[in-house]
């Protein structure tokens, strides 16, 4: 049996910070290995919507912590990540860029 592809997703787009780990399962779908994802609700909640600066500033100070978290949560070595995928769009640009640069 070959070894099963594990991928790294990034979602930055808007005001959610998440890292997930996946891999492929012996019935050609898909096993989520972990899924962290950090809210910034309480950050726009005073505003009545999200405010792209303050979005990218949160995600920038929570990536790493929430990759770091998803890649020990999976179990995975750093080494055994085949692939990296981060959202290009829609989303904010200043938000997108941060996920972007960290992958």
């Amino acid at each position: 049996m070959s070894k099963k592809p594990v991928i790294l997703g990034i979602e930055t787009s808007c005001d959610e910070t998440a890292v997930a780990l996946i891999r492929e399962n012996n019935e050609g779908g898909s096993e989520i290995l972990s899924n962290i994802v950090s809210s910034q609700v309480d950050i726009h909640k005073e505003f009545g919507g999200v405010v792209p600066e303050l979005a990218a500033r949160a995600h920038i100070e929570k990536i790493d912590l929430i990759a770091k978290k998803a890649i020990d949560e999976s179990g995975i070595n750093l080494n055994d990540i085949d692939a990296i995928a981060t959202t290009a769009g829609p989303g904010l640009i200043v938000c997108l860029s941060v996920g972007l640069n960290f992958g």
